[in-house]
Order: C-alpha cells, then sequence, then structure tokens
C-alpha cells in the first residue's frame, strides 16, 4: 500500500492573513491545500491519504473533501505544536488503518505544485533503497554565516541540494524513529532530519524547481502564475513534462 500523508498544521503567520490559516487560501475558487492534495488523489499508485489539520479547522477540511470528491482522504486527524507532532499524530492514524510495510509519502500541504513524476519516483525510491527524499538543485551560491557579519565558507553550490518533498519511508521506520525520538525529547525540523539522525541512510529524488512551499505573500504570487501556465499548457495539449500529447 501506497499512503500520502499530508500535514497542514499551520497558521501562516508569515503570509500576513488574519482571515484563515495559508492552506486554506484559494486560488481560482480552490484552496492551495486541495490543489495538494489532487496531485495525489489522481496518482494511479496512491492507495489512500491522511490529512492532518488544525484542531479548529477539522469540520472545514471535512466539508473539503466532500465538496472537491477526494474519496482517497480516509481520515482527518488534528495536528500537534510542532511540524513533528502534526505528523506523529498522522502516522499514529496511518498504522491503524494500513499494514506497517505500507509506503508513506509525507508531503506539506502547502506544496501543491508536486508533479506525478515526483511521487512515482518516491514511491520506486523506497521500494528500491527503503528512503525518499524529494531535493532540487540550489541555483544561488550558498554561505556559512559568521557571528560578526562576515561571509564564511562558501560552499559550492553543484554539491548542495534543497530538501524539500514528499519525504518517503516505510511506515514501520518512520513510526519507529518518531517513538525513539519522543522517547528521547528530541524535536526536528523534518522527516530528513529526524531519519538521519537515527542512522537511516537517506536517498534522494530530484524533483522539479517549481516544488516550492508556499509560505510568503511572494510564493502565492509564484504559484498563481505556475498554475495559469499550467492550465494553459494543458489547453494547448502538453503534458507537465513539456511533451506536445496533441
Amino acid at each position: 500500500m501506497n499512503i500520502a500523508l499530508i500535514f497542514a498544521g499551520g497558521t501562516g503567520k508569515r503570509m500576513n492573513t488574519t482571515s484563515r490559516p495559508k492552506q486554506f487560501l484559494e486560488l481560482h475558487g480552490k484552496p492551495i491545500l486541495v490543489y495538494t492534495l489532487e496531485q495525489f488523489e489522481n496518482h494511479p499508485e496512491i492507495d489512500g491519504i491522511i490529512l492532518v489539520v488544525l484542531a479548529e479547522w477539522m469540520e472545514y477540511g471535512h466539508r473539503l473533501i466532500d465538496k472537491f470528491r477526494l474519496n482517497k482522504v480516509k481520515a482527518v486527524v488534528h495536528g500537534g505544536a510542532s511540524a513533528l507532532e502534526s505528523q506523529r499524530n498522522g502516522l499514529l492514524k496511518a498504522c491503524e488503518l494500513y499494514p506497517e510495510d505500507s509506503i508513506v509519502l509525507i508531503h506539506d500541504g502547502v506544496r501543491p505544485l508536486v508533479t506525478q513524476s515526483t511521487i512515482s519516483s518516491n514511491i520506486e525510491s523506497v521500494k528500491r533503497y527503503g528512503t525518499a527524499i524529494t531535493v532540487s538543485p540550489a541555483i544561488e551560491t550558498i554561505t556559512l554565516k559568521e557571528n560578526d557579519g562576515k561571509v564564511g565558507q562558501i560552499i559550492e553550490r553543484s554539491k548542495v541540494d534543497l530538501a524539500r518533498a514528499p519525504q518517503s519511508f516505510y511506515l514501520k521506520d518512520i513510526v519507529k524513529a518518531h517513538e525513539r525520538a519522543a522517547e528521547d525529547g528530541i524535536d526536528f525540523i523534518d522527516s530528513a532530519s529526524l531519519m538521519k539522525y537515527y542512522g537511516y541512510t537517506l536517498y534522494t529524488v530530484q524533483g522539479g524547481a517549481e516544488n516550492i512551499k508556499i509560505t510568503t505573500p511572494n510564493d502565492f504570487y509564484i504559484f498563481r502564475a505556475l498554475v495559469d501556465v499550467r492550465e494553459n499548457s494543458q489547453i494547448l495539449g502538453i503534458d507537465e513534462n513539456g511533451v506536445n500529447t496533441v
């Protein structure tokens, strides 16, 4: 079984919106979160989706699932105080619903531009290696900070990848790592950091540069532009890989 765990428990403070969290902001009448869910809903290898949202937005989440006919969403659970805690809540629900040898793809609810090919590559990598971390190449110079404001080490960007999502594992492995982190009282910024800390070898999957996390107003404008380009491409019969299908 292949499961998508979509966590959308953030409040979106950097988006400067007071009406609703960023994952529920709409573009062309559809919330960002729904764009994300549809990428997994429409993927033939995804068997089920677990959605993690803020407790006070769970009812709204259920309404979106019904409205947009997201039939693969099998559970909606409440988020935690951190991204890692939100993921843990979703993983515990996954353990109730699916076998422990299932593959779970952990993905941000505000990364709606993930492609079908990236999802497929994650599943294939886990089957082959046991892990999959979606990355994209660094396209600008990376420098390390020094305390006095000087530029520290300059890292050759050809050696640097940006870690993105999905981040994918066998369900039993990621749950075991979460349990150890809870026992040790350690918080991690993401699943990759968690799994690396507990000794798992991580294998990368190259994803597109457009697979951005929508965090700021500028990100939203980029998202809007890319969605419009995709829709226009579909009208012209061009798929996500730039191939003319007409």
